[in-house]
């Protein structure tokens, strides 16, 4: 419940900052950081009522599209497929960290040490949400007007690649402060393979922090000026809101449902994935199309990363994972691998419904997965997702620029990443 209010709190206040935007000058980015120092079928049949999306489910690529994605894979000797999607942004990503750790310092010390924890050198993470928007950035960087001169031109493209790195704060802003929130609720004891924030400072310091990094997030929000891009990210809160209530509260029947459980993922992780990729085209002035393409892939890839995320959370070790094992179970919260499970042991739902605070439940539902094809069909489903992201990219109009080819590879290569990682 401390997770709701944070987010509710969150909603009012960005709406709060918003409006005064309007009358007074709000700082940007920039300013902030001076002033501080089978299964898809189901999402078909559904209507996707709760993603709010069109049914990209039930699209199907086109056809020049699996030959060129498979060349695209298959080959070594293509100097392409030497980039690393990481690396294309290395140094923009190092910009954006030390943006990122001015712009959550604090006047408590206390609470400065608590909100930048996860944004110290070394335990940062691979920033992956930032490394998609700002190869989304590129990728979606068309020439909505024509310029006057070459200096209006570079004057707008940094004004602009500045408002999109923007999007990439605000969105790990959030990103982070969901996962402190998540920490209290689920009271994890590490993170990124350190003790977690609550852990080390207790519940009551994680939980403000978060709310910290929120506030941060919405002042930057509200410094675009941007009605449609705010109205998208605080949707994203209601979702994390949503999403955590869903899997909270779910019933036996809920708990079990592979279309509930797309939903709730959608909500808990794709959500943020896609508005950020959505808001990153409508401030390039992209049509109302191609900010959907942008959505589509962001979605997709969302619920593939967070499929194998739970195929990880069976086949990592803690090591690997910088987390728990097996963390999911032991909270009692049922994953596509055990869903499927139960597709070809019924049985099974005995025990799910059972509860895991008797251990040797787990013992038994591990041992049905072992030997169900529940981990293969969830990383089935995540390719397909995975698909179905790339599939997004290469229907982008047409752009012969070389920055823009690349970075739409390296989003597509991503798609990969995401599907094969093993933490």
């Amino acid at each position: 419940m401390l997770f709701i209010r944070a987010f509710s709190r969150f909603q009012r206040k960005i709406l709060c900052v918003y409006s005064r935007s309007l009358c007074l000058q709000q700082p940007t980015c920039r300013d902030l950081l001076s002033s501080s120092g089978g299964a898809v079928s189901l999402l078909r049949d559904s209507s996707l009522k709760v993603l709010g999306c069109r049914d990209i489910s039930s699209w199907t690529p086109p056809a020049q599209y699996s030959v060129r994605y498979q060349i695209h894979q298959q080959s070594n000797s293509y100097v392409e497929e030497q980039l690393d999607p990481f690396s294309l942004v290395a140094d923009e990503l190092s910009i954006l960290a030390n943006r990122l750790r001015a712009m959550v310092v604090a006047e408590v010390p206390k609470l400065a040490s608590a909100a930048e924890y996860f944004f110290k050198l070394g335990v940062e993470g691979k920033r992956f949400r930032p490394t998609v928007l700002l190869l989304m950035s590129t990728a979606l960087n068309l020439s909505a007007h024509e310029p006057s001169s070459k200096t209006i031109e570079n004057t707008l493209t940094t004004d602009l690649r500045e408002r999109q790195q923007c999007i990439a704060e605000i969105t790990e802003m959030i990103h982070v402060a969901s996962l402190l929130h998540d920490d209290v609720l689920d009271d994890a004891d590490t993170r990124r393979g350190i003790g977690s924030l609550n852990f080390v400072m207790g519940n009551k310091l994680a939980v403000l922090a978060g709310d910290f990094l929120l506030s941060r997030a919405c002042v930057a929000l509200a410094s675009l000026k941007n009605t449609e891009v705010v109205s998208l990210l605080a949707t994203v809160v209601e979702h994390l809101v949503t999403g955590e209530t869903m899997q909270m509260t779910s019933s036996s029947n809920d708990r079990c449902s592979m279309e509930y459980y797309l939903q709730k993922t959608y909500y808990k992780t794709a959500s943020l994935i896609a508005n950020s990729c959505k808001a990153i085209g409508l401030l390039a002035g992209q049509t109302t199309e191609v900010a959907t393409l942008a959505y589509d892939y962001g979605r997709n890839l969302g619920l593939a990363f967070q499929l194998i995320d739970d195929v990880l959370d069976f086949t990592g070790t803690s090591a690997s994972l910088g987390k728990g094992s097996l963390s999911d179970i032991r909270h009692g919260i049922i994953t596509a691998p055990i869903l499927f499970a139960m597709e070809e042991f019924p049985e099974l739902r005995v025990v799910v419904d059972q509860g895991f605070e008797n251990t040797s439940n787990v013992d038994i539902v591990l041992e049905y997965l072992g030997k169900s094809r529940g981990i293969q069909r969830a990383r089935e489903l995540a390719k397909e997702h995975a698909s179905l992201a790339a599939a997004a990219i290469d229907s982008l109009p047409d752009n012969e620029d070389e920055d823009v080819k690349r970075s739409r590879r390296a989003l597509i290569d991503l798609t990969h990443i995401v599907i094969t990682r093993t933490k």
